[in-house]
């Protein structure tokens, strides 16, 4: 039901379709005064980067580690960047601008061969109907040659919450594990957040950076691109405070622990993999 509920609460409180009904709603009930006012808070968030700004606090929360861990057990990839329906449709690859996801965990999981890759995640959708992101994900690790058998899909699981829990009942990881976690740098304070509310300390592997970590102006200029970021901020902010207030989270805004270095930005990038025989590893991973 809180699944439910807060698919249906987003489409009331994100930014762009709040701000269009009340502007709908003031021209219908003549309401002139309501009109101006939404058609200046449009102006002032087309005009300035409000998205860009509330992204960095979000990205900078959690970098990855300064020193890369010597060994990695496994590598979880949360869901959200893959297009199933036109994959699927059409048959080719389809990612949105979340692919970088898919990308850096296949990148990872060469660089560590002993390592199982999950992906987890179904569909976020309201109803749950629908194609899995299972089709893109295995159309990916196709595309670029991995090996299927050391790869596990989680295809059940709707948001982050059943991501972790579902991702845990499948692998159930070690106290001594090293696992990485691969999401959107704006989206991992909850995802850490939550993986920590069920008794897993993963560590966190930012991609996806839409700020470059500073307060310099954004150079391109797109009305449309300002309100889709100040969408998808808003929506991690508001995650942040329903998952807080639900306790599926450890924090209201989860930080690294004070030992925690910051990363490099050579130790951004993930560095081409040895040359490995990965036939000599399956059994070191889970098949599907």
């Amino acid at each position: 039901m809180s699944f439910i509920i807060s698919k249906l609460a987003w489409i009331v409180l994100m930014p762009s379709s709040l701000l269009s009904c009340l502007l709908l709603l003031g021209v219908l009930l003549r309401r002139w005064w309501l009109v101006r006012s939404v058609v200046a808070v449009l102006f002032l968030l087309v005009a300035l980067p409000v998205g860009f700004w509330l992204h960095l606090p979000l990205e900078n929360r959690f970098p990855r580690p300064a020193t890369p861990p010597a060994r990695v057990d496994g590598i979880v990839v949360l869901g959200g960047a893959q297009e199933q329906e036109i994959t699927s449709e059409r048959g080719v690859l389809a990612l949105d601008h979340h692919g970088e996801r898919l990308i850096e965990g296949v990148a990872l999981a060469e660089r560590y061969p002993a390592a199982r890759l999950v992906f987890t995640g179904r569909s976020g959708a309201l109803g749950g109907g629908g194609e899995s992101e299972q089709v893109v994900n295995e159309l990916y690790v196709d595309l670029v040659g991995f090996d299927q058998q050391r790869v596990v899909y989680e295809d059940r699981s709707r948001n982050t919450w059943e991501n972790a829990l579902r991702t845990r009942e499948i692998v159930e990881p070690g106290p001594d594990e090293v696992w990485l976690l691969v999401t959107s740098a704006a989206h991992m304070p909850r995802s850490m957040g939550i993986f920590r509310r069920i008794g897993w300390e993963p560590v966190p592997w930012p991609v996806d950076y839409q700020t470059p970590g500073g307060l310099a102006w954004p150079r391109h200029y797109s009305p449309a691109a300002r309100l889709d970021e100040l969408d998808v901020a808003v929506k991690e902010w508001l995650g942040l405070l329903a998952y807080w207030l639900m306790g599926r989270t450890s924090a209201l805004f989860p930080a690294p622990f004070p030992d925690t270095p910051p990363a490099t930005p050579d130790d951004r990038v993930v560095k081409p993999a040895p040359q490995v025989n990965l036939g000599s590893t399956m059994s070191q991973g889970d098949t599907r």
